[in-house]
């Protein structure tokens, strides 16, 4: 993304520093409220000019506060120059650090601080850092104290698509402006143990992801340019906001029809069917074989049943395909998910491949509906209709027919070809889910945690996507990634207890369907919070 000069539209960039150095100081006296005494880092440039205007902010708020300025008081120029004149007018002290020798006054200077504030430098910056910033840095590494990172923790190159930056800062929580960058996205940018102190006044302990929030300056739409057709699949969720009209029906939100399960994988099915029904779908059928047919019946009163017939291996029969399309046109079915429990066994594959081929509803393929076209993927076409991918990289690379490191070697460029090329949506699922239109536009999911790692849960994400299609079909593409956004919150919420929205699990113990039970949660969440501040990452503990 790139951000053109504010001198363009007439917006002084005078202005825009001041909003962001107030935005930051705002974040920190909500989130680090029992911090009395701060350190501010900053650089000689814009970056440092933001942490001069915040470190001032917080002065007149009664915090302590003292600036660590990287250089000469001479060498800041611009509005930076402006922001600096404007503290010492407040009368915060600025402790000049030119070299190694200024190294003790700074270890002291963090040492007694109860919160460090990171304004060294931002985006623009190209790593490595050096000389008198790396030694802080090494300072910073070795303390504890929280961060709070100003665009980008110092070092951290704004374009990295990167889960890691070497050579960075550490933080445990980060403000940047107007719109996310791709290290933001892509990023473990921020979070923790240290988070977690007393000292910090409030924050999230554990390995989870810490705060990363965006706040608008000022800085015009129009000033904007996306040059990497991605943006940030969060946004979607609004569509789940909206709330119901008062005379609603269940006929208005749609008929969810799963077809998944063989001997002995009734699970699957059964929890694909429960989030449907949980994320709202009006309806939501299970047609399964007939030998577990009670046990998926089983997961709840709601859900309604259709019998398959088998196979000799306990899969779904092939002559199940015309009986499938009467049940499509008597049950009225909008969105139809396959795949989960499936198998490969048998006829499965080829019914699989024919219900996928045949049925042009929208439509949801996940696990063994996406394996049984392994070396078949010319077979897929989503052209004229709604068809959503949801493999994990093993599937993918079945699919693709390639390794799965050369699938994580691009996830982007190779989930953006697929999607082109066979016109559908793919749901690339990882760190840092995607997902890409049959457009070339590509989504980046930014919720979610470890918990998730257990089996189960790309059946509850089918779930989750079927509902959502069959209740916003007229907006297909926000549906997908609003649907991947909740589940990962949901996700969330299970490991958050100090969130405020749930009591906390251990990510150890969180099941799949866990993740179900936490989905109105998940709803009620709101990413943008009272403050303005959209959070990229994180939770701000905030609901409707």
């Amino acid at each position: 993304m790139q951000i053109l000069t504010a001198a363009e539209f007439g917006v002084p960039a005078a202005i825009l520093m001041e909003n962001a150095g107030a935005a930051v100081a705002r974040f920190c006296l909500r989130h680090y409220a029992a911090a009395e005494r701060v350190t501010v880092l900053c650089g000689k440039g814009n970056n440092g000019g933001d942490g001069m205007v915040a470190a001032r902010v917080l002065a007149e708020a009664g915090v302590a506060v003292e600036v660590v300025l990287l250089g000469r008081e001479d060498e800041v120029k611009g509005e930076a120059a402006e922001a600096l004149a404007r503290l010492k007018e407040a009368g915060v002290a600025v402790r000049e650090v030119v070299d190694e020798a200024g190294l003790a006054e700074v270890r002291g200077a963090i040492g007694s601080a109860e919160l460090l504030i990171d304004a060294v430098v931002g985006t623009g910056f190209k790593p490595p850092l050096r000389g008198v910033a790396a030694d802080v840095r090494e300072l910073v590494a070795g303390m504890d104290v929280p961060v709070v990172a100003v665009d980008l923790p110092s070092g951290w190159d704004a374009d990295s698509m990167e889960q890691r930056a070497e050579g960075a800062y550490r933080a445990d929580a980060v403000v940047t402006f107007t719109r996310p960058k791709l290290a933001h996205v892509f990023g473990h940018m921020a979070g923790s143990a240290r988070a977690g102190s007393a000292r910090a006044g409030s924050g999230k302990a554990g390995r989870a992801s810490g705060p990363v929030v965006v706040a608008e300056i000022g800085t015009p739409d129009a000033a904007v340019v996306s040059e990497s057709g991605l943006h940030w699949a969060g946004s979607a969720k609004a569509i789940s906001e909206v709330p119901r009209d008062v005379n609603a029906n269940k006929g208005k939100y749609g008929h969810v029809l799963v077809v998944g399960g063989s001997y002995g994988t009734a699970g699957a099915p059964s929890m694909a069917s429960l989030a449907a029904m949980r994320t709202g779908a009006g309806l939501v059928t299970a047609a399964v074989p007939k030998s577990v047919v009670g046990m998926v019946a089983g997961i709840a009163p709601e859900l309604m049943m259709a019998a398959l017939k088998e196979g000799p291996e306990g899969a779904v029969s092939l002559a199940n395909l015309d009986g499938i399309e009467e049940l499509i046109r008597a049950k009225k079915i909008t969105v139809v998910a396959v795949g989960p429990g499936l198998s490969t066994r048998g006829e499965a594959s080829e019914f699989a491949r024919a219900l996928v081929t045949r049925v042009k509803l929208p439509m949801v393929a996940d696990a063994d509906g996406l394996n049984a076209f392994e070396g078949r993927s010319a077979e897929l076409n989503g052209e004229g209709r709604v068809l959503v991918l949801t493999p994990h990289p093993g599937e993918m690379a079945r699919l693709a027919g390639m390794t799965i490191r050369e699938v994580e070697a691009d996830r982007v460029g190779l989930a953006r070809r697929f999607a082109t090329e066979h016109r559908l949506t793919l749901v690339l699922k990882g760190w840092r889910t995607l997902v890409a239109h049959p457009d070339g536009r590509v989504a980046v999911n930014t919720s979610g945690n470890p918990a998730m790692a257990k089996g189960g849960s790309g059946d509850i994400l089918t779930g989750i996507v079927a509902a959502m299609l069959a209740q916003y079909g007229e907006d297909a593409a926000r549906a997908v990634e609003a649907a991947v956004c909740l589940h990962g919150l949901a996700g969330d919420c299970c490991v958050r207890g100090n969130s405020g929205l749930a009591q906390a699990m251990d990510e150890h113990t969180v099941l799949a369907t866990d993740t179900v039970t936490h989905l109105t949660d998940a709803f009620r969440y709101r990413v943008r919070d009272g403050d303005g501040l959209t959070w990229i990452c994180g939770m701000n503990g905030e609901e409707a």
